[in-house]
């Protein structure tokens, strides 16, 4: 039986946070104050992914090295997995809630849901003037 690969994660995540807190002295930090601290890594992750894709439209173009995007991105989900687990949200936990979240947000598309200004119908009335 293969196992849960989110929940590897979670758990091979979980077991570096503590190395980190330990080895670094960083118990005494706050929940807010991590997730403050890990929002800025993801943020200093995404600019590094950010400049393998070309997005300077005013410079030459370079090939994309995938392996250095793949590479971010997996640095990206290090530090959100750390917050899920800092917030004490389990792989289950963020699987259903990524399930609910994305029915709503395909039933935004559809306009079936009650939050409004997502529907396509409402998106071609405005752009057909």
């Amino acid at each position: 039986m293969d196992k849960d690969k989110l929940e590897i994660i979670f758990k091979m995540q979980g077991a570096f946070d503590k190395e980190i807190e330990i080895t670094r002295g960083l118990g005494g930090i706050s929940k807010d104050q991590w997730i403050q601290k890990e929002t800025l890594a993801m943020l200093s992750e995404l600019a590094e992914l950010i400049d393998e894709v070309n997005f300077k439209w005013w410079k030459n173009n370079k090939v994309i090295d995938e392996s250095k995007v793949k590479g971010e991105l997996v640095d990206i989900l290090h530090f959100f997995v750390s917050m899920c687990l800092k917030m004490d949200m389990t792989a289950e936990e963020l699987f259903n809630l990524y399930l609910d979240k994305n029915k709503e947000n395909f039933d935004r598309q559809r306009g079936k849901s009650e939050k409004p200004g997502y529907s396509l119908e409402e998106f071609i009335k405005t752009t057909d003037k």
